[in-house]
């Protein structure tokens, strides 16, 4: 308990950031009230497709990205709201926080709501490199219960990494803007208080390399099979779904890599100077972006956006800039496309022609 106050009395009487209040208590209402929409939207259709895909492969990643949806809305919901209460009530935190108990709980879900994602975003990605790679082994054990159980696991490690400070009795800190809680950054005494930042950059900075390994594979994968089989029904959905993946690990290596080498490099040199304050902030509402634009990932790059789009530019290039068979799912299309080519002059030519001949035989 006294660690715990006077780590709050240091937060306390070191210089903050300035920041105008009201232009900050804006700003949060409406990063987390466009938080919430997108990721609610994103929730919906997501589930939606998970109705339509519930038997098939695409069933398990579907899982996976609506884990990830789902946690991005209560770190909107949460830290969002924590983060209001403390603007509106203008920053007194020995008001309100003289046991530290909000700190602790600020603290907690800010490196919950960090590793998450990117945890389940790696998750994805290995599971697709599965799919692709191995799809015998992927339909025969990646079952919904299995991805319940890998959901769960991942949920558990984030929420125990988080909770390691205080199971080793060290109280998070209210930072110099005064503004949120995280590990100690500075007046750093020992080896503990470097470990946690350098732990959570470390697992953050894996996440992001394991998700550019597997999607490296998975992209080279899907590839070399188009150009060397011309079967390209059934594949659609995989292309989908690396754009996803794509899209989501290139949001997470801008939004989050700066915050993650920050707290790495004040892990390292151990102490940093005023122009950090401001350059914290900076990178940390870097990091609270990837929350808003994960959603929007599921919401734009779906399989009828993707195909407008390309139909867009293919009209405004005038010219077949891509191929739009690789979208086609099924055969049913392609017997379209085949009798509305018997139904033209030339092929109708062709019918009339292939009696006479073979009356002729």
């Amino acid at each position: 308990m006294n660690r715990s106050k006077s780590s709050v009395l240091d937060g306390l009487g070191n210089t903050t950031c300035n920041a105008h209040k009201k232009i900050s208590v804006l700003f949060s209402i409406i990063f987390m009230t466009v938080g919430i929409l997108s990721n609610s939207l994103a929730i919906a259709i997501l589930m939606k497709a998970y109705q339509r895909f519930r038997q098939k492969s695409k069933a398990s990643f579907l899982l996976f990205a609506s884990g990830l949806v789902i946690t991005d809305l209560f770190g909107h919901l949460i830290n969002g709201t924590i983060a209001v209460f403390v603007y509106a009530s203008d920053k007194d935190w020995i008001r309100f926080n003289q046991s530290n108990i909000l700190c602790s709980v600020f603290g907690i879900c800010m490196v919950f709501f960090g590793l998450c994602p990117l945890f389940l975003g790696s998750v994805m990605a290995v599971e697709r490199c599965i799919g692709v790679t191995k799809p015998i082994f992927h339909s025969t054990k990646m079952t919904s219960k299995h991805v319940k159980m890998i959901l769960t696991t991942v949920c558990l490690f984030a929420v125990f990494i988080a909770l390691l400070p205080i199971l080793s009795f060290r109280a998070y800190q209210i930072q110099a803007s005064r503004t949120w809680c995280f590990y100690k950054t500075e007046h750093i005494e020992d080896w503990e208080d470097r470990f946690y930042l350098l732990l959570f950059s470390c697992l953050g900075l894996l996440a992001l390399a394991v998700s550019f390994l597997c999607n490296a594979v998975t992209g080279i994968t899907l590839l070399r099979v188009k150009f060397k089989s011309q079967q390209r029904q059934g594949r659609s959905h995989h292309f989908e779904m690396i754009i996803q993946l794509l899209a989501i690990m290139c949001v997470s290596c801008i939004c989050w890599s700066p915050f993650l080498v920050t707290m790495a490099n004040i892990g390292i040199n151990e102490d940093r100077s005023m122009e950090t304050c401001e350059t914290i902030l900076v990178v940390l509402r870097m990091a609270t972006w990837n929350q808003i634009l994960d959603p929007w990932v599921y919401i734009l790059l779906r399989k009828a956006v993707l195909k407008t789009l390309f139909k867009i530019a293919r009209r405004c290039c005038g010219m077949h800039i891509m191929n739009l068979h690789m979208w086609e799912l099924s055969s049913i299309k392609n017997s379209l496309k085949v009798a509305a080519i018997s139904e033209s002059p030339v092929s109708s030519k062709q019918i009339n022609q292939q009696p006479l001949s073979s009356t002729g035989q």
